[in-house]
């Protein structure tokens, strides 16, 4: 009797499978698919086998079955291949090892199934189940080092030793964080010690696929353990030294909230969305340099500005994309632009700037501003929460009246050349910032008020004389 949730996937892949079966192959699911089978969570992405056939066998069983096929991966073993809506990466059986100085693996191929799960990751992870395209025929687990076992114990282990694991590819060691969060388990006191012993050899992965791994964990439901695992180890003084370096030492005398704790608390609280929790987690990398000691205690004036460019900084060495560098480090930038906010000290005027200012990014603002409250004093927790509703209150009936997102000038540049008629030039700009201003502090004036505005302010700058 086939179990329920394999059917679906079993009605994917047999079809291939009877492909490879006729030119004398064997298939297997292999990896993460058959991990969350065995656990019973559901299935995303794409479908992963593994063969003994060569990618050129692979490609050959697959031709005029498949409605596409690419093979850029080949030199790896991987053929890709696409049918109806499911995407397929059928790879053979291999072995891979990074040599010391490499920063890609050289890739070689092996025979049975048994080798290719020897090679990978962790126990978890090495399971694979045997496919065929009979109908009748119920798919065999290829179990060898206890995966099963492992995850019912919620135990991390590598399928060899993790001294070997972590040599052929050091980007385990991260990926384990990954799975100590994700998954709950806890990693074996052998592979604790491998990971100190042999962090550094992460200086040899290239930074995307650091940044790929590190995003991978940040937006598991809960990446507190993971994080901890990282600076614990230190692997986070190799990918991400601003976080340990958040771990001030605490005066007695003087003191203040760990910032490290402070920061794994707030990823914790963000919703699992990477820009937020990426902002989250580097947030108050600016206070170890601009900590200060003064007549009221520990201070840390301008952390925002300087942690938004020390953030800019490590994404770009991760190799961040433009765009979520420039929406993290706002949101670094911004954290702290909410703290003093009142019905009575901020004006609608202020209410508008924050709008402006945050852009796209309101809601992640939001939502960093509020998870940027960790304290354990329940009445100083109630009183923030209630102040930024507050915010949320007026900024909603601001909108109402007005697009705050997209506020502009009650004129453009081609009116305001037209009326003062003058050429393109600082002049304009310096027009357009006078008539934004007057656009926060006091709302949309109209056209008629906006070229009287524009008048006056032309008059002044001129000593009395009228437009042309």
């Amino acid at each position: 009797m086939i179990p329920e949730r394999l059917a679906p996937v079993l009605a994917e892949v047999r079809p291939l499978a009877a492909r490879f079966d006729q030119a004398g192959h064997r298939v297997y699911l292999v990896g993460g698919i058959v991990r969350d089978l065995v656990l019973g969570k559901p299935l995303s992405g794409d479908i992963d086998l593994t063969t003994d056939a060569h990618p050129d066998e692979t490609t050959r069983a697959v031709k005029g079955w498949a409605d596409a096929v690419w093979d850029q991966g080949a030199r790896f073993g991987t053929i890709g291949l696409k049918k109806g809506a499911v995407t397929f990466e059928v790879t053979t059986h291999r072995a891979e090892a990074y040599t010391a100085d490499s920063r890609k693996p050289d890739v070689s191929f092996a025979s049975d199934v048994e080798a290719d799960l020897s090679r990978r990751d962790f126990t978890v992870n090495a399971m694979a189940l045997r496919v065929t395209g009979a109908a009748d025929d119920a798919p065999e687990l290829i179990d060898p080092f206890g995966g099963v076992a492992d995850l019912a114990a919620g135990v991390l282990r590598t399928p060899l030793s993790p001294e070997v694991s972590f040599t052929d590819d050091p980007l385990r060691m991260l990926r384990a964080a990954r799975f100590i969060a994700g998954y709950g388990l806890q990693p074996e006191p052998e592979l604790l010690a491998a990971v100190r012993r042999y962090v550094g050899r992460l200086e040899i992965v290239s930074a995307e696929r650091i940044r790929d791994e590190l995003s991978k964990l940040l937006v598991v439901e809960q990446p507190t353990a993971g994080l901890w695992f990282l600076v614990d180890t230190g692997i986070a003084d190799i990918i991400l030294p601003e976080l340990p370096a958040m771990r001030l030492e605490q005066d007695p005398i003087h003191r203040h909230k760990d910032v490290l704790a402070h920061t794994i608390a707030v990823v914790a609280k963000t919703k699992p969305d990477l820009i937020v929790r990426m902002a989250a987690l580097l947030h108050d990398v600016g206070k170890p340099k601009t900590r200060s000691i003064g007549p009221k205690g520990v201070s840390f004036h301008h952390h925002e500005v300087v942690g938004a460019r020390m953030a800019r900084e490590r994404l770009k060495a991760l190799r961040f994309p433009n765009d979520q560098i420039e929406a993290i480090t706002k949101l670094v930038y911004l954290h702290l632009r909410f703290h003093g906010y009142s019905d009575e000290v901020w004006s609608d005027a202020a209410v508008r700037r924050y709008v402006r200012d945050a852009g796209d990014l309101l809601e992640e603002l939001n939502e960093l501003t509020r998870c940027d409250c960790t304290t354990r004093n329940a009445r100083k927790a109630k009183l923030l929460a209630e102040r930024m509703d507050a915010l949320e209150e007026r900024i909603g009936e601001l909108q109402a009246e007005e697009e705050l997102k997209a506020i502009r000038p009650d004129l453009d540049g081609q009116q305001v050349m037209d009326h003062l008629g003058i050429k393109p030039g600082r002049e304009v700009g310096e027009a357009l910032s006078m008539l934004l201003e007057a656009r926060l502090e006091e709302g949309p004036l109209g056209e008629e008020e906006a070229l009287r505005r524009l008048d006056s302010w032309y008059r002044a700058r001129t000593g009395g004389s009228s437009p042309s």
